[in-house]
């Protein structure tokens, strides 16, 4: 029985590498060996992760396919892929409608054991759905955007981002920056960072912002103040605070649309003015996850260098030091990506 080493999630101060067997695959699956994977915000979200502990983490994942199903025909040992790991059965009322992120099947698809491992068993539907080449243009590294910009890509469709809107983006951490560079390529008239991290706001200056605010400043006056007098068409909610949401909702012009990308812990109970939301007439409305479509276009973005990646790494490291990682992450203090390359 050949041997791999994956790292197990027990809580964010505990992240243990050990020896579990390399997984068998069947027909119609495929054997990933893991080139890189990215240490996602939620990986580190830790009322959200230990309640299903221990556990192997990780999804944003490259890797070189190494063994094939012998019923497989559209992939071969070699390729180098992007394996999403919740993908949705493209047959329900939701996909049907376009909402491939509410599929139930979207929410308990997942590859075996998880990207923080050396080798990674693809089951058929993943294989099916889930599993695209990556093209030459993109790096093992670069690919670990690829499922953090499909999160980005969809947000923008549901909030209708458009050229010549004014983004504020709440929070300046990776997924933040990406809608900055993003919202900067798609030819925002104006980008707003706000944070509470000035390694971060620095950053977010660097990607693209062209104002960056420390949340406790007056954030409202700022905005007005170079963008002729308006607060911001669209706003997106990238930190899971309850004070970054009551920043966001006072950043929204009248009849611009707050978009709720981070999630907050669901103890968490905001009051809110209906009165005033109704009475600027605010639409509010949220993402989760990336679907095909947006994984696709991801991957087009990535390819055609619409927008950089490679400067938002900021540190990586072998899997026997993976702990170092979700220490950085989870402090949410100097890093921006951190890449786990097993």
């Amino acid at each position: 029985m050949k041997l791999m080493k994956v790292a197990v999630y027990y809580n964010n101060k505990d992240v243990r590498v050990e020896k579990r067997p390399i997984p068998e695959i069947g027909d119609r699956e495929l054997l990933v060996k893991v080139r890189a994977c990215g240490i996602c915000g939620s990986d580190v979200m830790e009322w959200y992760r230990v309640k299903k502990a221990p556990r192997v983490l990780g999804h944003e994942m490259t890797g070189e396919i190494v063994e094939t199903g012998k019923e497989i025909k559209e992939f071969k040992v070699g390729d180098r892929v992007f394996v999403s790991h919740h993908v949705p059965c493209n047959k329900c009322k939701y996909c049907l409608e376009g909402n491939h992120t509410l599929c139930k099947t979207l929410h308990s698809t997942n590859y075996d054991p998880g990207g923080f491992s050396e080798y990674v068993r693809i089951p058929e539907i993943n294989v099916e759905i889930g599993t695209f080449l990556l093209p030459d243009e993109i790096s093992y590294e670069e690919g670990v955007f690829i499922e953090p910009l499909a999160c980005v890509v969809r947000g923008f469709r549901i909030a209708e981002v458009k050229p010549n809107d004014t983004i504020a983006v709440v929070g300046s951490g990776m997924t933040g920056l990406l809608q900055i560079k993003l919202a900067r390529a798609w030819g925002a008239k104006k980008i707003v960072a706000i944070d509470v991290n000035d390694f971060k706001l620095k950053k977010a200056k660097e990607c693209g912002a062209d104002l960056a605010i420390h949340a406790e400043d007056d954030v409202e006056k700022s905005i007005r103040e170079i963008n002729d007098g308006y607060l911001a068409d669209k706003v997106i909610l990238s930190a899971g605070v309850p004070s970054a949401f009551n920043t966001a909702l006072k950043c929204v012009n009248p009849g611009g649309t707050l978009l709720l990308f981070a999630p907050l812990d669901p103890k968490h109970n905001i009051p809110v003015n209906i009165f005033d939301i109704w009475n600027r007439q605010i639409r509010i409305v949220s993402t989760y996850a990336g679907a095909p479509r947006d994984i696709r276009e991801s991957i087009e973005i990535l390819k055609n260098r619409e927008i950089e990646v490679r400067d938002l790494i900021t540190h990586r490291f072998k899997l026997d030091d993976i702990q170092k990682g979700f220490d950085l992450v989870s402090s949410g203090e100097e890093s921006i990506k951190v890449v786990i390359e097993p």
